[in-house]
């Protein structure tokens, strides 16, 4: 009986020593694996021939890489642990179809990826709007496309959702054009205040004068004339163009007698009618 306890003990302890080396081997591959991609991924991205590629394939690819790689690590130390190669992949392939249906989210997302780096419908750096969300674009990875708002938070969405949606790309152009509305009263001459407006739009230092500064009367509205002012500008200027001419126009009108309207209805009464209910 304890030649039998001495055999099964010294077995545990050569099971353990193997064991317990094998793991040790496992995490030190892990941790130096960890750090050597760390290292690997940032001497890339800090290269010149790096550098040159476009901010959007940068961003992506960087992800891709990191992705890549540390996959290969698990594969490795699992491999360390004693798992044969051959028995991760059929395990692996039979479990194809039940990880392609969890996975379906993020193969979805990664096929969006591919198709933004494809078909650039906008790079790292443009001002977007998918119809939710507006900003600009911060950064594209291999799941995800991140957007910094004008009050800088910082917007996740996924490539998916971007690759389905209608996105209006206000970066893609060098020029935009501003188009602003303005009311004035009925009392007002018309040609008073589409003098005003192109003067005020043709002054300003950021408006392009080719195409030229167009002002006229839009439409007849229930309480007042609606104007229209439309300029051309550089795409980094819009919001300070738009904003500048907004108060100008306001201090202008104040200054020429313009009356700005508000909304009023004006109620008729008829004597006949009020003097039969009597």
């Amino acid at each position: 009986m304890s030649d039998t306890l001495q055999k099964l003990w010294d077995t545990l302890i050569e099971l353990s020593a193997t064991v317990g080396l094998r793991i040790l081997l496992a995490i030190a591959v892990l941790i130096v694996g960890l750090l050597l991609i760390k290292y690997i991924v940032k001497a890339i991205v800090k290269s010149k021939g790096f550098i040159k590629i476009d901010k959007t394939v940068q961003t992506f690819t960087k992800s891709a890489l990191s992705i890549t790689l540390k996959l290969l690590l698990i594969i490795s130390v699992i491999g360390i642990l004693g798992v044969p190669l051959t028995s991760i992949i059929a395990v692996l392939a039979s479990a194809g179809l039940a990880i392609g249906l969890a996975l379906q989210g993020a193969l979805s997302n990664f096929a969006g990826g591919i198709m933004i780096l494809i078909f650039r419908p906008f790079r790292v750096g443009d001002f977007i709007d998918n119809g939710t969300h507006m900003g600009t674009v911060d950064s594209i990875t291999i799941f995800y496309t991140k957007l910094l708002t004008i009050d800088n938070k910082l917007i996740t969405i996924p490539n998916s959702t971007m690759t389905s949606a209608s996105v209006t790309n206000f970066s893609a152009k060098d020029k935009r054009r501003v188009d602003l509305k303005f009311t004035a009263s009925y009392t007002n001459d018309v040609d008073k205040v589409n003098s005003i407006l192109l003067e005020i739009a043709k002054n300003h230092p950021m408006v392009d004068q080719d195409p030229p500064v167009m002002a006229k009367l839009f439409t007849h509205g229930n309480s007042s004339l609606e104007y229209i002012l439309r300029a051309w500008v550089d795409a980094p200027n819009y919001w300070t163009v738009y904003f500048d001419i907004t108060e100008q126009v306001k201090k202008e009108f104040d200054k020429q007698g313009i009356e700005i309207p508000y909304p009023q209805m004006d109620v008729h009464i008829k004597e006949n009618q009020i003097k039969e209910k009597e």
